[in-house]
């Protein structure tokens, strides 16, 4: 159970600072655990979460059903809704986070002055991590983990839509902590959907938050960064583009776009604009949008795309660097990698964007010149995944340049300090 159990409203307040002051305390615990206790956790949380994946699909079916009847996008819903399968690869993501190398005491470099003290730049835990996220129940054991692994302790705070599902993972995480004899606060859950409860995370508790972590749609992440006076590490909405330039090979063209388009509509990495470029497009593009329309995804084009096959609807203004999380894209025909360029540039959120061709001058190009988090090469940005990229688990896609970049995993939520030994120095 959570350390603090908030009853009365009235209470909110002092309830809320007395959540952080038990995570400040049990992240000075928590930073000084050994690998293995950790990994022990993390182990024994993937079992709880098995074992109890009745309890959790029960309490997951009640949040879906209360999403449909409230009317909630099918996008949303389909971020919300747990099965057995999803259930196991939270439970092995869990375990992948457990097998990987401690980052708490690495040794990021060291050197020594010719007056003979010797510098190493160690890694240490942030401290305690606020994360504020929507729809996906995963997120409660991912986010945890991550955190658990890289010595802090962390407060998490589920959206409404799936506070059952959220608790009831909540509880395996809590009962591996306290088996292995760490502090149930280490992993606190706010024991509210008050509104006014992510306000005090972001205005008033700066001394015992060290950095909050946004995981939503945009208006949430807006509403973090205007209100926060706690460091932010920023995830942005995905607006993920495709670009099929004119060296792309047509058959991995077409399997490449259909799967970052359609295998999960809802997801950050899905791609919502597709470039084609006008030097292939007369053998390209009827073949791709044909592709989509024929998995279920509305094509929205410009005047090249609808000419292609009737279709496809016009594309508006305003589908140039919108995020669908659904199944609808933007296709357009453009004239050349530098054209794609900045296309992207105007219309991107600097997430995910992925370049198709077997020319590699283009795509070290745009590998290069392009400052997205992720640049990806024939392949499918369904890809912008920490457990894709081998780190087990991902708290986000972070957008910004600031500390981190990209699928923020256990390395991502580590600082450093400097461990200086003398023998006996003094300054002149």
């Amino acid at each position: 159970m959570n350390s603090v159990q908030i009853t009365r409203p009235q209470d909110l307040h002092e309830q809320m600072l007395e959540l952080g002051r038990a995570a400040r305390a049990a992240a000075g615990v928590l930073a000084q655990a050994s690998s293995g206790v950790k990994r022990a956790v993390l182990e024994s949380a993937a079992r709880e979460l098995r074992a109890a994946s009745k309890t959790v699909l029960r309490a997951n079916a009640e949040d879906v059903a209360d999403a449909q009847a409230r009317g909630l996008s099918s996008a949303l819903i389909d971020r919300l809704a747990l099965d057995e399968k999803r259930i196991e690869a939270t439970a092995a993501g869990l375990e992948v986070v457990a097998a990987l190398e401690d980052p708490v005491g690495q040794i990021i470099a060291q050197w020594q002055r010719p007056n003979g003290l010797q510098i190493a730049r160690v890694r240490v835990p942030l401290g305690v991590i606020g994360i504020i996220y929507e729809s996906r129940p995963n997120v409660t054991a991912d986010a945890a983990a991550l955190c658990l692994k890289s010595g802090n302790a962390v407060i998490l705070r589920g959206g409404s839509e799936s506070a059952r599902s959220n608790a009831a993972i909540h509880q395996c995480l809590v009962r591996a902590l306290t088996q292995h004899g760490l502090p149930a606060a280490a992993a606190q859950m706010v024991p509210t959907q008050d509104r006014d409860a992510v306000g005090i995370m972001l205005r008033d508790m700066a001394g015992y938050i060290d950095v909050i972590v946004p995981r939503g749609g945009k208006g949430l992440v807006a509403r973090v960064q205007q209100d926060a006076r706690v460091p932010v590490m920023s995830h942005l909405e995905g607006i993920c583009h495709t670009y099929v330039h004119s060296g792309a090979d047509l058959a991995m063209a077409r399997r490449i776009v259909v799967n970052a388009k359609m295998r999960r509509t809802g997801v950050c990495g899905a791609t919502e604009t597709i470039l084609v470029d006008r030097a292939c497009a007369a053998t390209h593009l009827k073949p791709i949008v044909t592709d989509l329309i024929d998995a279920g995804c509305e094509v929205r084009g410009d005047t090249a795309t609808k000419a292609s096959d009737a279709r496809v609807n016009a594309a508006a203004d305003s589908d140039w660097g919108k995020e669908f999380l659904d199944a609808i894209v933007a296709v357009r025909v453009i004239d050349g990698l530098d054209e794609a360029l900045a296309h992207i540039r105007k219309f991107g959120s600097a997430h995910t964007d992925a370049i198709i061709t077997n020319d590699a001058t283009a795509a070290e190009r745009f590998l290069n010149e392009l400052d997205s988090a992720i640049v990806m090469h024939n392949a499918s940005t369904q890809f912008a995944d920490g457990g894709e990229f081998g780190m087990g688990a991902e708290i986000g896609i972070a957008t910004g340049k600031i500390h981190a970049r990209g699928p923020v995993g256990a390395v991502e939520l580590t600082s450093y300090k400097y461990r200086v030994r003398g023998n006996g120095q003094t300054r002149p």
